[in-house]
């Protein structure tokens, strides 16, 4: 994953969307917007998300549905999800959310501070896994070589040494027969 991943903030109100955008831009990341659930799917589904700012209660596909969908696909299901409710958490919503993996349930109004906390550490964190990742692929494939390689001539091994040689003339076990 480039450097240049987004973060995708999805809300079906315009007024949290452009608040949430507010507070996030000073970190300096590229930003992304939907409005639904849908087009929150498709975009990380494209590609380029690097952390996913989410709308619980949306009409249509919620945010817990995204959330599901997410972790069946395989590219999707490490991405960092920050969960935001305007509701309230209550038990069976904070259960859910962290058993589906979400990376942290948000309550708003955000503090803009303790919301840019969380993102530069979540973004940042998912930007170093998928850098580990890229580089053990890429000693993987220098370890294991180009596919079409010829196999390695392999030298033949050397021959056992014979342990019955007669002692030298020098040895002491030569010494000792005489």
């Amino acid at each position: 994953m480039p450097s240049d991943a987004k973060i995708l903030i999805v809300d079906d109100h315009e007024e949290t969307l452009y608040a949430l955008e507010s507070a996030l831009a000073p970190l300096g990341y590229r930003l992304a917007r939907a409005t639904s659930g849908d087009e929150a799917l498709k975009q990380v589904l494209r590609g380029q998300v690097g952390l996913l700012l989410l709308d619980v209660r949306m009409p249509g596909v919620s945010g817990l549905d995204v959330v599901r969908y997410m972790r069946r696909v395989e590219q999707t299901q490490n991405i960092p999800v920050i969960l935001l409710t305007g509701f309230g958490a209550d038990q069976e919503l904070t259960a859910t959310a962290y058993g589906l993996g979400v990376a942290d349930l948000v309550l708003k109004p955000t503090d803009p501070w303790v919301l840019r906390t969380k993102v530069r550490y979540l973004y940042d964190a998912y930007q170093r896994q998928r850098a580990l990742e890229e580089e053990v692929r890429a000693l993987r494939a220098l370890v294991k070589g180009p596919a079409d390689a010829p196999e390695p001539r392999r030298r033949p091994a050397l021959p056992h040494p014979d342990t019955r040689l007669p002692p030298q003339r020098d040895s002491p076990a030569a010494k000792n027969r005489t």
